[in-house]
């Protein structure tokens, strides 16, 4: 069976058979399709006819928005490896259809490019009999041809004989009524993060895209939206995320005028602009929308009218994920895995395998470091050996008094760390003439370290350091791992275990690089922010995903 890395499926069933037949179709398509399925609706099209059918417009209805509901659930439960769109190019009301706005030749004058081409089409049309079967392949081709920009002699799949059999009959008769048309709108806007574009967003722009006639209006949380967001070191880039929502909008719905503006406020321009129509909400952000429209009355605009829209259950969430399909369950599903591939590192040897691990004060880095320590892994302690550099036999023993003075030392002759740093802290020119002399010293005894778990054949080590990429020690490394808590969570654990005020704590952790500076600079990412069982599966999911990359990487030799 042959597999393609993009397709497009042609459903043709009427609207009231379709749900219960869109999972065992999208099921069967993904037997077929491994990266992204574009979906077009075309309840009724027959392609067994003889003639050759043409695309048409098909009105806005209730069902239709229940579907595409019900169509992006499905989707996340059974082929959640997908990235599926549902394309709405043909569906518009009659009235705005003959505006103008488009010739006379149906929704797709001229074929309709995708972001994605097409190599493979797909229906669930049924032939009458097997005779019919070339014929309706040759009809299925012609017609995507016609509405889509695909490369001539598209291969064609016809689903029908992997599927159930769902006879007409088996659907309640309610649901086989004239479908209630769905009332439009000129102008139609949303709000949210869109964070790595899943079903659920999917859903909620698809449907925005089925009321809206004119202009879609997108307020895409920047800055301070985005202060409480679980994970928010992990959202991707503002300019990253109006990218996707352009490039999904415009292959669902190329006609409308799509516009992202940023969000920095729950209100944007959703109370100033008087042209709008509709907001899009869900159960959960109603209570949002109806403050945009006290808003909007004290400006003196009129009140939007707000469409709710279904929350998408996640039938694969955990314990510590929404049980709603969401984005901040996928970034902490990235936890553990290599977000991006490491640099050049020839110049190390390959055994032992190096991790750098860092992380601000509190975020658990010890904690990681003991499990990987327990899995088998070298732990380096920089913090020890951090110590060890200030012993009077080492070397940086005395280049330190001589740079600061011998009223840092105990009656012991021993450095008071102490004392040495009340004369740095604040200071940054004095700060760095310290870190020149210790930082160098430090990671010649982590060098001597990784050297002497290579003499002991171990396979991996752990270079646990907080200042990592301060002290520039990558190139010591195959890999960093960075660990990350919220800054109040990172302030209750450090004033708990070292007895400091808040204002210190928060001294401490803003001299330090912040969690998002450093996860630039990451291949992994950890977070010790949930119960300890949790983040030992984190590490376990980690380690394991550590060992194939070794092993690639050995076979690779």
């Amino acid at each position: 069976m042959s597999m393609f890395s993009t397709g497009i499926l042609v459903l043709t069933s009427p609207l009231h058979t379709l749900p219960l037949r869109i999972a065992p179709v999208l099921s069967s398509a993904a037997q077929r399709v491994e990266r992204t399925l574009y979906v077009h609706l075309h309840p009724g099209l027959n392609l067994g006819s003889g003639s050759q059918p043409r695309p048409v417009f098909i009105p806005p209805a209730v069902d239709l928005s229940n579907l595409i509901t019900r169509l992006y659930s499905n989707a996340a439960d059974v082929c959640g490896h997908l990235d599926v769109c549902v394309l709405l190019t043909n569906v518009r009301t009659q009235s705005v259809a003959c505006s103008g706005a488009t010739t006379p030749n149906g929704p797709f004058p001229t074929p309709q490019a995708l972001s994605n081409s097409p190599e493979v089409v797909l229906t669930d049309f049924a032939p009458q009999d097997p005779g019919q079967t070339h014929q309706v392949t040759q009809c299925l081709q012609s017609y995507t041809g016609h509405c889509y920009a695909c490369r001539p002699g598209l291969p064609s799949v016809l689903l029908h004989s992997e599927l159930m059999k769902l006879q007409e009959e088996d659907v309640p008769e309610a649901q086989q009524e004239k479908a209630e048309p769905l009332q439009t709108y000129n102008d139609v806007v949303v709000g949210g993060t869109f964070d790595r574009l899943h079903g659920a967003h999917k859903t909620l722009l698809s449907i925005s895209c089925l009321l809206a006639n004119r202009r879609f209006l997108i307020g895409l949380c920047d800055h301070a939206m985005l202060k409480k967001k679980v994970l928010k070191e992990l959202i991707e880039p503002y300019s990253v995320r109006v990218q996707r929502l352009q490039e999904f909008l415009q292959d669902v719905k190329p006609s409308l005028q799509v516009e992202v503006v940023p969000l920095d406020d729950p209100f944007g321009v959703s109370v100033v602009d008087p042209l709008l129509e509709c907001i899009v909400v869900s159960e959960e952000t109603r209570k949002g929308g109806e403050a945009v429209n006290k808003k909007r009355t004290e400006n003196g605009l009129p009140a939007l009218v707000l469409h709710e829209i279904q929350l998408l259950k996640d039938a694969h969430h955990t314990e510590i994920e929404e049980e709603k399909i969401s984005s901040s369950s996928l970034r902490a599903r990235l936890l553990g895995t290599l977000l991006t591939p490491p640099k050049d590192n020839s110049h190390l040897p390959p055994l032992p395998y190096v991790i750098g691990l860092t992380g601000g004060s509190g975020s658990g880095k010890s904690a990681i470091a003991k499990q990987l320590e327990a899995f088998g892994a070298v732990w380096i302690d920089c913090d020890k050996l951090g110590h060890e550099v200030y012993q009077p036999d080492a070397a940086a023993y005395h280049r330190v008094l001589e740079e600061f003075g011998s009223d840092i030392l105990s009656e012991d002759k021993t450095i008071n760390r102490r004392a040495l740093g009340r004369k740095v802290f604040g200071n940054q020119v004095r700060l760095k003439a310290l870190t020149d002399i210790v930082w160098p010293e430090i990671a010649l005894l982590v060098q001597k370290r990784i050297n002497q778990a290579r003499d002991e054949d171990k396979q991996v080590c752990v270079v646990d350091a907080a200042v990592l990429l301060e002290a520039k020690w990558q190139n010591l490394v195959h890999e960093v791992w960075v660990t990350i808590i919220p800054e109040e969570e990172a302030v209750l654990r450090i004033t708990e275990r070292d007895g400091v005020t808040t204002e210190d704590a928060l001294r401490r952790l803003q001299s330090q690089w912040s969690n998002s500076k450093q996860v630039e600079h990451a291949n992994v990412v950890l977070s010790t922010l949930w119960e300890p069982e949790v983040t030992r599966k984190q590490v376990l999911k980690a380690w394991n995903l550590l060992q194939k990359r070794i092993q690639q990487k050995h076979e690779g030799h």
